[in-house]
Formats: C-alpha cells, structure tokens, sequence
C-alpha cells in the first residue's frame, strides 16, 4: 500500500511546476445524473479487513524450486532500494491462522490480493498449485461466512514485465503487459468465481504510478518522468477497464471495485493561482474517472488530510503529536465525511472504504482513530449516502513497503513462534462495533462506549 499520494513525490513537483500548470479538476465529460435515491436501509454492509500478497505471504522458495518466482519489488531490495521483505506474516504457507483472526474479530468481508508473479512465474506458464492456492483461500472464507475481496493486482508486477535495457518499456508499460494481464485476470477470475463476488482489478494505481514515475522510489523508479506518469496512468485504466469486461465475462453477476487512494486536500499556503492544489486533485481523481463507469463500488482509502501547499509538502512526516500518527500524518476524520460527500456527488455510485486504519503503538489513539472513522460513516449514511462498507487496514502489523516493518497498522500481532495472531484491544473494538451494528441493522461506531472489551478467548 502506498496508503497516500506519496508526499515526496507531491514534493519534487514543486520544482518544476511554474513549467507544468494545471488546470483545476472539472466535471466528468459524462457528468452522472444524481437520481440516487436516498440510502434505505442498512444491509448489506461489508464490515471487513485489507491485506496485500506481498506484505502478508511467505516465499519460502528458493532459486530453481518449482514454486520460485520473482516480483519487480524483489529486484528493488536486491539493489538496496527498498527494506527486505523476509517471509512477512507466512500468510501463504500458514493461512489458517489469518482465518482464525478473521473468525475471531467477526468480521463480514476479507480483501486480500493474488500475487500475478507466483501464478505466473513466466510469461505463459502457470503454477496451477499457486492457483489452487488462491481458490482454497476463498472457499476457506467462503465456508467460514466471510465473503473474499479479491484484488488481482495490489502494486507488484512480475519480474518478467522489467525492461532491464529499457525501464520506460517496464510493468505496465511492457509491450506483453496488456496481453498477459487479460489472459491472467481470466484465468484467475475462472478459477475463484465459484466462491467470489467482489474483485477489485487494481490498488491504488494512482498512488503508485506518482511514486514509480515522479518519486523514483518504486519501480521502474523514474523522477519527474510526466510522459512515463501520463502514459502509465493511461495503460493502466485500460487494464482495468480489460480486467472489468473479463470479470463480467466470466461472472456477470460479479461486482467491481475501484481501489483508489484519496486523501482529503485542502488548499494550503504559498500557492498562488491554486497551483499545487489543482495538481493533487488531479492525482486523486485522473485515474478514477476513466474507470469510474465499469466500475459497479467506487472504492477508496483513505487514511488524512493535508493542505495542499510547498511546506506542507515537504514537511510531511516530520510532524508528531496527538493529532498525528507515528508517521506524521495529520488525523482528520471530518475529512472522511468530506470525501464521501465529495465521491458520492462526482460519481453518483454506491461507496466502499476499502482501507483506513492508523500506524501507532498507542492503542487508545488507533481505538479512538476507528472509532471517529466509523463516526463518519454513519453519519454520511444519515445523509443518504450509499455507503456500502468499511475495510480496516489492516489484520496485523506488517510491511509496509518502503518503510519496512517499522509502522504498526495491524488490529494483532504475529507471535514469532508459533505465527498466531494475538489480538489487540482494536480488534476486540472492531468486533464489537461489528456484533453491534449487525444486531441493529446500523452503523454503531461505539458499542460499550469504544473500550474493546477483550474475552480471554479470543486472545490467541
């Protein structure tokens, strides 16, 4: 997860924007009509988690073992560019033990993505006991009353899709790209569809296109590259538009899911005529609305807000105190409810949360963090938004990409040896604020007044 538009990125715009100035961000070209109906009732309503591949699963493979494979990010922390990534939380190898979170907490709805590289270690030969891994994830969960979200692509591209004497013709922009990607969403969106329902093509392709072109933090790790951004933020709405007619295809009655990251933007100081405003509204919304049409859930995370202004930009992170998190992002749960009020009018489609969460060892800032979240929701929903779920980010601490495993989202931790999950009062929050708002058919974001109450039981 980038979980943001990264501010490093937002930062390096800065000093070439008087070349570049953008336009405010107008209507969509097809504006939506606005006859939604005002929201009736309460159920369904998704109450769920998000995870990645990468961040939770295990390799546990070695150079010519048949399970070998090889993601872009891989080649990152090989050049000493990015944190190594270890075994993670050996989702794969130990799954059930992320069920039994799962279980435990109560939670409705799991997202979690497939890995395309371990399905796929190269180009056109699958590893039919990875894909059958993947299928047993989501009868797994299927059998146990949680519906699986499946994200296809969650930031990681397979190895194969590097140009290493070319890097502009890299992931999505490599010539086998689009070809391979609707030939592996297919055959993915095949192998599941029994037990799925829900598939997001795409995470946050907007964050980490800024990052991988402007930042030069991810791969292909270009700076100020606006012809490599422009032409990967195309290539990969086509993509997602490609994998949304192969859902359809193979399910009809499948529901698509956008992902995208979409913090709250405020304008900020020392930004004459809007300029760097209008350039992160952009950032939030480009991609979004080439795909908002295929789309069946507007899905977005969002996890603070932030002025949009050259201090603000470049001081991001550097910022302590009660009202931010241990990565110096501003809390903003207001700005929540702004956001929604702002997607539910642009795209006039129903809404999903599909991450917020909070990096903190502090457990009464992260209970006090959800629980104003949740607030949000509920009253969005009071006003008649088709608010349709909310994913925490995330089941427990993990890596969190160029940071490494130093923030702490996670609603449990991994005892180190036997891998449970050990929850944390969250966790028992989270269910509670489930159990509640299940029984009441509403959302209840304070059961018992917000303590999480905690039963021994549910402590491994």
């Amino acid at each position: 997860m980038t979980k943001f538009i990264c501010p490093a990125a937002l930062a390096a715009l800065l000093t070439i924007l008087p070349g570049c100035v953008l336009h405010p961000l107008g209507p969509l070209d097809k504006a939506p009509e606005n006859r939604a109906e005002k929201l009736k009732g309460y159920a369904p309503f998704a109450w769920g988690i998000s995870t990645s591949s990468l961040q939770y699963e295990n390799k546990a493979e070695k150079p010519g073992e048949k399970n070998y494979y090889v993601r872009d990010w891989d080649l990152l922390v090989q050049q000493k560019k990015a944190p190594v990534v270890g075994n993670a939380l050996f989702s794969w190898s130990d799954f059930d033990k992320d069920l039994a979170a799962l279980k435990k907490i109560g939670v409705t709805h799991y997202r979690f993505s497939i890995e395309w590289a371990r399905v796929e270690p190269q180009p056109g030969r699958y590893n039919e006991e990875a894909v059958q891994g993947y299928v047993s994830m989501c009868r797994k969960l299927k059998e146990a009353g949680i519906e699986p979200v499946v994200t296809l692509w969650h930031f990681t591209f397979p190895a194969w899709l590097t140009d290493t004497k070319d890097s502009s013709k890299t992931n999505w922009l490599h010539p086998l790209a689009r070809e391979r990607w609707n030939l592996y969403v297919k055959k993915m969106v095949r192998a599941t569809s029994p037990y799925v329902n829900y598939y997001a093509p795409e995470n946050e392709p907007n964050g980490q296109i800024l990052t991988a072109y402007i930042a030069g933090l991810w791969p292909p790790c270009h700076t100020f590259d606006f012809k490599g951004y422009k032409a990967a933020t195309i290539a990969s709405a086509d993509m997602f538009r490609d994998a949304a007619a192969r859902i359809k295809e193979v399910k009809p009655s499948a529901k698509v899911l956008s992902v995208e990251a979409l913090p709250w933007w405020t304008h900020g100081p020392l930004d004459p005529g809007g300029i760097v405003y209008n350039t992160v509204m952009h950032a939030n919304f480009d991609h979004l609305d080439r795909i908002h049409d295929v789309c069946d859930i507007i899905g977005f995370n969002y996890y603070y807000s932030q002025a949009a202004g050259p201090l603000s930009l470049i001081s991001e992170g550097s910022k302590h105190g009660h009202n931010y998190t241990m990565m110096g992002w501003r809390i903003d749960p207001k700005a929540l409810g702004k956001q929604i009020r702002y997607v539910g009018k642009r795209y006039d489609k129903p809404m999903m949360i599909t991450e917020n969460g909070i990096a903190t060892k502090n457990e009464s800032k992260r209970l006090s963090y959800l629980r104003d979240h949740i607030a949000q929701i509920r009253q969005t929903m009071d006003e008649g938004y088709d608010v349709k779920g909310y994913f925490v980010w995330s089941l427990a601490d993990n890596y969190e990409w160029h940071y490494g495993y130093v923030p702490k989202f996670g609603l449990a931790t991994m005892d180190p040896k036997t891998r449970d999950r050990v929850l944390k009062p969250a966790a028992h929050y989270y269910r509670d604020v489930i159990r509640t708002s299940e029984k009441r058919q509403q959302v209840v974001p304070d059961p018992g007044n917000g303590k999480g109450r905690r039963d021994a039981k549910d402590e491994r």
